[in-house]
């Protein structure tokens, strides 16, 4: 099973960084170029345990639609989103948010396998790793601004951003 690991450093906090990575509406802006929209469950806002929702998207010219469900959940260090219904024979996508030196080390491992045998397993090492690793590089890119500036206070909700910013730990 093909595992790919990405490691970010982003100047802001815990509580911003999980918020942004647990938020449907930037998720919809990190993959705009793949036409990609939540049609069904959780469709805007901080998703979470147990929470699912469906992304429709086109990737090599072809529309799909994925089903990924929250099934763990500890706010603001860890949750793994996983594949419920979809063109992956399987797929688990842990997020992990660690304090480092006054920033923090936001940590992506993304597991999947493709459906296929052996077609499945080639087309893996010579296409899928590769372009998965750009779609998740770009969206990290993009939590990373997001935190780092006032943008976070665009996608996440009035109410959770007041919450943060006293549950921000010194």
């Amino acid at each position: 099973m093909p595992k790919i690991e990405l490691n970010t450093i982003i100047d802001s906090s815990l509580d911003i960084c999980f918020d942004l990575s647990t938020s449907i509406d930037l998720h919809k802006i990190s993959t705009a170029h793949t036409g990609e929209e939540a049609i069904d469950g959780k469709c805007s806002g901080l998703i979470t345990l147990g929470e699912s929702v469906t992304w429709k998207a086109t990737h090599f010219g072809v529309s799909q639609k994925l089903t990924s469900t929250i099934t763990k959940y500890s706010r603001p260090y860890h949750f793994r989103d996983e594949q419920t219904k979809g063109i992956f024979k399987s797929f688990s996508h842990d997020h992990s948010f660690n304090a480092v030196g006054g920033k923090v080390l936001m940590t992506d491992v993304f597991r999947f396998e493709s459906p296929m045998g052996i077609a499945g397993r080639l087309f893996n090492k010579f296409i899928l790793t590769a372009y998965l690793t750009r779609l998740l590089t770009e969206r990290n890119n993009i939590i990373k601004t997001y935190a780092e500036s006032q943008l976070w206070k665009t996608v996440l909700p009035e109410k959770d951003a007041a919450i943060l910013l006293h549950e921000t730990p010194g």
